[in-house]
Parts: C-alpha cells; structure tokens; sequence
C-alpha cells in the first residue's frame, strides 16, 4: 500500500543537528523506501506566526530548501515546496478554524511554552498555527506524519478536525485521518552546554550546538568544549539517571550510528569522555562537514534554489487546488 508522507520545517535559520536528527534524516530515509509518496514543505506561513524580517526570510526559505537537498531529499523524488506558494493552505486553514473549536486549541500546550507569561501580547496565529498544520496535512491527503514528541499533540488535533469535518458534511473519509510515524531509537537532542535544555537555534551560545553550516573545526571544538560530569561513560543505562550531559552525547552517537543507546553504552562503557568525544567528534565530522559544504555551495545559486521552489510548488498546487475545490463544494460555496 502506498504511503503518502507530508512534513514540514519552519525556515528559521541556522538549522542545527536537533532538526537534522530529529526530521530531516527521517525524511530521506522515508523518500527511499519505494512505497512512499513524500510531500516536504518549508512552512513559511508558521513562521510570520512571531515578527520576521522580511529579508531574512526570504534567506531562510532558500537556506531551508537547500538543507533539504544537501542533506538527501531528492527533488525528484519528493516535492519540495514553501507553503505561502499554495492560496490553498490559507484557504482550507480558515475553513477548517471554522469547524474546528476554542476548547480544542486551549488545551494545547505548545503555546502556552511559546507564547510565555503574557498570552495577550501572541499573535492570533500563533494560537490557531495547529489549525494551518491541520491544513498542510489534510489537503495532500496524507496517511502518515512523522513527529516529534513536541508535535503529537498538534496530529491529534488534525484527526480530530478531519473527523468533525466529515461528520459535519456527511463526507465519510473525504479527509483522510493520518496516522503518526514516531522514529524509533530517537533521542531527543539538548544543548551541548545544558543536558537539561533542548538544542535550540535561540540559545544565545553558539557552543550550545552543532549548526548544519559548521566545518569539520567547529565540530570538533564545540564536542571538546561540551558539558560531561567527571565520571567514566556509564555500563548501564540505569547509571545515566542524573547524567543528562553523557545521555544526551551518547544519544547523538547512537542517532548517527543508526543503532540503540544500550549498544552505545557498551561500546564506551567504563572508557574516559575524551576517549568518547574523538569518536563522536569523527563520526560527527563524517556526517555534517558534507551537508554543510553542500549547503554553502547551493546558497551560491539563488536562482536553482529558487527554480525547485517554484517546481515543487506548480506540483503541490495542483494536488492542494483540486482538494480545496472539493471542500469548497461540501461547505456550499
């Protein structure tokens, strides 16, 4: 059976090995199994959900698209596209925030993080993103979503606005209720300078995490100069209770090495974390001084970049129109 496969990455900036490990290297892994259709968006609408320079933006919409194929997303394999090309992802987010309801969104935690202390001050969509993600995903007719831990929340809200959806209308599966797509032996990545803290391009440390722009040099200083405790890597993983900086490291090792924590664990068990760090720093180096060569390089060819943009969003627009036609009819306009 095919699967068809839709996720998206906001085009903030400075994407660092949290978003490579935790989405975009599960995105080519799902481009390359034969029964997947990908649809991979750079959602540019989320990202006017907090003030941007416009210019920045725009840098930000290219430098994510060409993460995307520097890291192994295929343009011809997948479509690649940014979302405020497609009317339809506005269209069917305003539809959809009609049928969907106040009670639903206040329950979901991700913006009551991001909008902090004072919620009068958040934008209006910040509070109603979850209902555009409703969108982006509904109108491809998508089957799975990967996500995070942070996101499933927001799926579960998607299902229940294609479920009343099509209640509502008497359309029995129009919109297709996607299913998650959790990875496995994923450890979420924090900050090299606080396990506790979850990587983040808002950190004002640089130190705090490996970038996908930085050269082999910067890698390698910046896991010299990460946080461990003074105690030898542990036997056990029972022994990393308390030892947020040498789970967090060794996490990253085991998310490279495509293998689980426990096999890391006996690998390094009992060896000294400058032992660790040369091994991690090498298997760093090996996977992110490519990407990040690559990057810099398509950053020099605005116009390709730019061209698979618009390619990847004639492709999405065709697929999105016709299913917000179809909606437009089941609503009575």
């Amino acid at each position: 059976m095919i699967k068809k496969i839709f996720s998206g990455v906001q085009p903030t900036g400075n994407l660092h090995l949290g978003n490579y490990l935790g989405a975009i290297k599960n995105f080519v892994k799902l481009q390359n199994e034969k029964e997947n259709e990908c649809i991979f968006c750079v959602v540019d609408l989320h990202a006017i959900t907090v003030k941007q320079d416009p210019k920045e933006l725009k840098k930000n919409i290219r430098e994510t698209a060409a993460t995307f194929i520097a890291s192994g997303i295929d343009p011809n394999k997948s479509i690649i596209f940014n979302q405020s090309m497609v009317p339809a992802h506005s269209e069917a987010a305003w539809i959809l925030s009609c049928v969907s309801r106040i009670g639903w969104l206040n329950r979901m935690t991700q913006f009551k993080e991001k909008a902090g202390k004072d919620k009068e001050k958040a934008s209006i969509g910040l509070y109603s993103y979850p209902v555009l993600m409703a969108a982006d995903i509904l109108l491809y007719d998508a089957t799975h979503v990967p996500v995070g831990d942070d996101q499933k929340q927001h799926l579960e809200l998607c299902r229940d606005i294609a479920q009343k959806f099509n209640n509502d209308f008497n359309a029995t599966d129009f919109l297709k209720v996607p299913e998650p797509l959790i990875q496995k032996e994923f450890s979420r990545i924090m900050s090299l300078k606080d396990g506790l803290k979850k990587m983040s391009k808002s950190d004002p440390s640089d130190l705090s995490r490996i970038n996908l722009t930085d050269n082999s040099e910067e890698i390698l200083n910046k896991i010299k100069k990460a946080k461990t405790d003074p105690l030898p890597l542990p036997s056990d993983i029972k022994d990393l209770n308390e030892r947020p900086e040498a789970e967090n490291l060794l996490g990253i090792y085991s998310s490279l090495k495509n293998q689980n924590l426990e096999k890391s664990i006996i690998e390094f068990k009992g060896k000294n974390f400058s032992e660790f760090k040369e091994k991690l720093s090498e298997t760093l180096i090996e996977t992110i001084d490519p990407i990040s060569k690559e990057i810099k390089k398509l950053l020099n060819d605005e116009g390709y970049l730019d061209k698979i943009l618009l390619e990847g969003s004639n492709k999405a627009n065709k697929i999105a129109s016709k299913k917000i036609k179809e909606i437009k009819d089941l609503v009575g306009f």
